[in-house]
């Protein structure tokens, strides 16, 4: 099955304490939202994609904000199950296929999406979604690019989330509103999970 088709909304998080992962992890599995992405903007992301890939077997668990073939060859070697981009360059993507799991590499401008589609890419990201355009910017990529499909991230809300989902060419859409830095610093999982249960429930 694709990414972009298991859940509605993938959960962006970033992590800064290791021993929050695997708890965290469960409470957005059992809300309904297996997909997790931990982004790599932490000197504990790698720690943390590890401890889920190896605690949490209902977790589908990646490494995102990737950016270097560096960050690919340690993402696969911590047990990361797919990876995200913020954008794309050659170097990347060579290191990102060559990596052997799923990625969603990202785009932003037609262009970008063409070049990737060339590469016979078909399922991307597209950051910062807001910031790029929107629900509009997207519905118009689909009339010439109609073989692509995103999962939108940048500035999503759950108000908001219904619109990109309803478009054609989005499979899912990613956030961070999932984990609020004040329930993961009480340790406040019943929230997460109440939160994860509310976006999975828009598909």
């Amino acid at each position: 099955m694709s990414l972009l088709d298991i859940a509605p909304v993938i959960p962006v998080v970033v992590i800064d304490d290791p021993e929050t992962a695997v708890p965290l992890a469960r409470a957005l599995a059992a809300g309904g939202l297996p997909v997790i992405e931990v982004t790599l903007r932490t000197a504990c992301a790698l720690d943390a994609v590890a401890r889920i890939a190896a605690e949490v077997p209902e977790a589908v668990v990646g490494a995102g904000t990737v950016r270097t073939p560096a960050d690919v060859t340690a993402s696969v070697a911590a047990g990361a199950r797919f990876l995200v981009s913020p954008g794309s360059t050659p170097r990347l993507l060579d290191a990102m296929e060559e990596g052997g799991i799923p990625f969603l590499p990202g785009a932003a401008t037609s262009s970008e999406v063409m070049a990737l589609a060339e590469r016979g890419l078909t399922e991307m990201k597209f950051f910062p979604a807001e910031a790029a355009g929107g629900v509009p910017y997207l519905k118009s990529l689909g009339g010439p690019l109609p073989e692509v499909r995103f999962c939108p991230t940048g500035g999503i809300r759950l108000q908001t989330a219904p619109e990109y989902l309803a478009l054609a060419n989005v499979g899912c859409v990613g956030g961070t509103w999932l984990t609020p830095a004040d329930a993961l610093a009480a340790g406040d999982y019943a929230r997460i999970e109440k939160l994860a249960a509310e976006a999975a429930a828009l598909r």
